[in-house]
């Protein structure tokens, strides 16, 4: 019976980190979506054009392709796949901070995420300061990577929890 509650708590923190993250990034969306929108309604130059579809650009393959598709959800689901499988209840419990790398990994991931985690705070601060539609153009490109970081987030976490194929290294100390 132990074992079976033991299981039962590991898959239900394995899913707790992707869940939460995904709601987070849902609740993100959903707050920048209406600025970007805002922005898109108002008269723009053909300077703001080139800004916006150079942004959008950048931002989806920098956040989107290349920072979570080829590098952040693989590992995130990897680590969600290893708490199902080996999860103590301390990790279990702050799985989407274990997922992310905040704890439990090497050293040079945990200063990579603690860096990441800080510099987006600091930003998402400075950027609330811009004037529309500047303010709506850079959200705009950021849906686009939150947009595709969430779809990958999303099929990485399936393919590790739910099809059982290996999709990165844990990186797991």
């Amino acid at each position: 019976m132990r074992s079976v509650s033991l299981k039962t708590a590991r898959m239900l923190g394995a899913l707790w980190g992707p869940v939460a993250l995904s709601l987070l990034l849902i609740e993100a969306l959903y707050k920048l979506v209406p600025i970007a929108w805002e922005a898109l309604q108002m008269p723009l130059t053909l300077g703001h054009w080139v800004a916006l579809g150079l942004w959008v650009a950048f931002m989806g393959f920098t956040e989107g392709y290349r920072g979570f598709q080829k590098a952040f959800s693989p590992r995130f689901a990897a680590r969600a796949r290893w708490l199902r499988d080996h999860g103590a209840p301390l990790q279990l419990f702050l799985s989407p901070l274990f997922c992310m790398g905040i704890f439990g990994t090497t050293r040079k991931r945990k200063i990579v995420a603690w860096a990441l985690t800080v510099g987006i705070v600091c930003l998402v601060i400075t950027i609330r300061l811009l004037p529309q539609p500047w303010r709506g153009i850079i959200d705009a490109g950021v849906v686009v990577g939150l947009s595709w970081g969430l779809t990958s987030l999303v099929w990485f976490s399936v393919l590790a929890l739910g099809a059982d194929r290996s999709v990165a290294d844990p990186e797991v100390v």
